[in-house]
């Protein structure tokens, strides 16, 4: 993590997450080094604080729990370029005889783990029920706004992004609407200079008001 001082406008939409991000980093830490109790923000209100406890305690027991691999990250990421789409056989079997997984056959991770390389690089995190089912619900009800956004994003013609045929209802005809909506105002960021606020992402947008 950076050590620089990031200000937050109290006002900022994200506020609460960065604070709520905050207490977890700290508590984590704290957990991982044997440091003095860490008390939240009078921010973060009691099913946040819990959410951010069951977080750092799930990071925790994976940190704790790390499985070795016989590979070496670094080496692997120079023998590969951004054009890599893993659909290459004979590529992807020359990457495989270049660089071998380093176990053999299989193993069943059922709790929190990380995967690490000869160097004790972390390649991946394995957190399983780290959101608490206040979290699920929050989530599952904001995704339910995006219900319209969803429908109107899959397309008969689209390429393999949009394409309906990829977005089926389950059996039931419960849950999230199908569909595919891209979050990230990096991107906006990227293709425009000296822009300081980013936007609301062009899919979420209102249509233009039509003139009559």
């Amino acid at each position: 993590m950076s050590t620089c001082d990031i200000k937050i406008w109290c006002t900022w939409a994200l506020a609460i997450t960065h604070e709520a991000g905050a207490y977890t980093e700290q508590k984590f830490n704290a957990e991982k080094t044997g440091g003095e109790p860490v008390i939240p923000s009078p921010n973060l209100d009691t099913d946040l604080v819990m959410a951010c406890d069951r977080l750092a305690d799930v990071l925790i027991k994976a940190y704790k729990n790390p499985i070795k691999m016989q590979i070496d990250i670094a080496r692997y990421s120079k023998l590969i370029s951004p054009k890599n789409t893993g659909h290459n056989e004979e590529k992807e079997e020359k990457l495989l005889e270049r660089c071998p997984p380093g176990h053999e056959g299989t193993k069943l991770v059922d709790k929190p783990a990380t995967i690490i390389d000869v160097s004790g690089t972390i390649i991946a995190w394995y957190l399983p029920d780290t959101l608490t089912e206040t979290t699920q619900k929050e989530i599952r009800a904001a995704t339910d706004l995006l219900g319209p956004s969803l429908e109107k994003s899959v397309k008969a013609d689209g390429n393999w992004r949009y394409n309906q045929e990829w977005f089926k209802q389950g059996s039931e005809n419960v849950g999230s609407t199908p569909g595919c909506i891209n979050l990230s105002p990096a991107w906006f960021q990227q293709g425009h200079e000296n822009l300081s606020d980013p936007e609301v992402s062009a899919s979420l947008k209102d249509p233009p008001p039509r003139i009559s």
